[in-house]
């Protein structure tokens, strides 16, 4: 039986602003902070004509949409397609799931994903991130996208897992990239990213099946949570196939972002390069500056009403955590500076509640091993052009990176 979907909202609430601006047109991709600057300044919320639906971009506002997952939630879809209604076109995983199914899901993610065995991988990170540095300090003229955030990323993020080094590069990446196309609308964008992806989701599928698994990855680690009990077999696959979005992409950007950041304020490169210790720093601030996943969408369970706007049940929301990591309600008048000395505690750059990061543990060992090297070993970055931005619905990167090092 059809499961019967309210309607949700199909006009603006009572007293919010309706805009004509498309978050996703190229210009404002390139630079959305002036858009998002208006939309906070416009109301708790606003509605975006073009696609009839509320808009959250107020830090206080974006974070409780994301802790209270029972009013706000995933299973209907992160993306603006309702997922009760028109079924997905790939099976559910993690980040579409509510409780109860979530909580298994979640539960063998984060047994195995565990900040203290993320700890015990940093050895074999701080190892290649030493001979990968080395080879882009020889390289006269690297590109830091390619040559080190993503050839690091790929190699230790892949071993981790426990995949085979063949086909990574060609299909990981723009993989990732399809998958988190469908976070936003169906443009020219998302199917450019659609049409560069295709085949890639059967290549990843066969990857993540036990019998192509290293016997020590985190992957097999997975099946064995299958074997336990903890998640039904099918699922062991899908949980793979989800720890290669949540260790991978954000991870990739996360290096590149906080890279261009600092290159663009060399004042703070030479604070990072003076104590490397503060790397973790440079990567928190550059995470709530330039958010590697700007928007996603949730959807209302019930009726409610929040920060003033009623909202129906069933009403598809839009939320911006690049826009909230820049809210100076939360970050005071500095909030459009970069400042690797601010407190950042609370950004929202991996989410808030059950549905925060999984594999943020890793991610922040895997980034943090590779920048620290480089900040010992590199004086000044140079930018040799401007950085290519990568374009995309749902994430915020750039593509290239070309620079001149000096070394230390």
């Amino acid at each position: 039986m059809a499961t019967e979907v309210p309607q949700g909202a199909t006009e603006p609430a009572a007293g919010v602003s309706s805009l004509a601006d498309d978050p996703w047109s190229i210009p404002n991709l390139t630079d959305p902070y002036p858009l998002f600057e208006r939309m906070r300044d416009a109301g708790p919320a606003v509605w975006l004509e073009q696609y009839g639906v509320h808009s959250f971009t107020r830090f206080d506002s974006v974070r409780e949409i994301l802790v209270d997952h029972e009013t706000y939630i995933s299973g209907a879809g992160v993306g603006p397609t309702n997922l009760h209604a028109t079924p997905n076109w790939r099976p559910q995983g993690i980040l579409e799931s509510d409780p109860p199914r979530h909580t298994p899901m979640r539960t063998a993610m984060t047994s195995v994903i565990a900040p203290r065995k993320m700890r015990a991988l940093r050895p074999g990170f701080d190892a290649y991130a030493q001979e990968l540095v080395g080879q882009v300090l020889a390289n006269a003229a690297p590109d830091l996208v390619h040559d080190l955030a993503e050839e690091f990323t790929l190699r230790v993020f892949g071993d981790a897992v426990g995949i085979g080094r063949e086909g990574r590069r060609e299909n990981l990446l723009s993989h990732g990239a399809m998958n988190f196309s469908f976070f936003g609308p169906d443009n020219d964008l998302h199917r450019q990213h659609v049409a560069a992806g295709e085949g890639t989701p059967e290549w990843v599928l066969a990857n993540c099946e036990r019998s192509a698994l290293s016997p020590d990855g985190m992957g097999a680690q997975i099946w064995e949570q299958a074997d336990a009990g903890v998640i039904p077999p099918e699922q062991a696959t899908l949980l793979i196939r989800a720890m290669l979005s949540a260790g991978l992409d954000t991870t990739v950007f996360a290096i590149t972002n906080t890279l261009i950041c600092l290159a663009r304020h060399p004042e703070q490169w030479a604070m990072v390069h003076d104590d490397p210790t503060l790397v973790k720093f440079a990567i928190d601030e550059t995470l709530r500056y330039e958010s590697p996943f700007t928007a996603f969408f949730r959807t209302t369970s019930r009726d409610v009403v929040l920060d003033g706007v009623a909202l129906p049940a069933g009403s598809k929301l839009l939320v911006f955590l690049g826009a909230a990591n820049r809210d100076p309600r939360k970050w005071g008048d500095t909030a459009d500076q970069l400042d690797i000395t601010r407190d950042t505690g609370g950004q929202l750059a991996f989410g808030m509640g059950i549905h925060q990061c999984v594999g943020q543990p890793i991610s922040r060992q895997e980034s943090q091993a590779v920048l620290e090297e480089f900040a010992r070993r590199v004086e000044r970055i140079e930018l040799t052009a401007e950085p290519e931005l990568y374009l995309h619905n749902t994430l915020r990167s750039w593509s290239t990176l070309p620079a001149r090092l000096v070394s230390a």
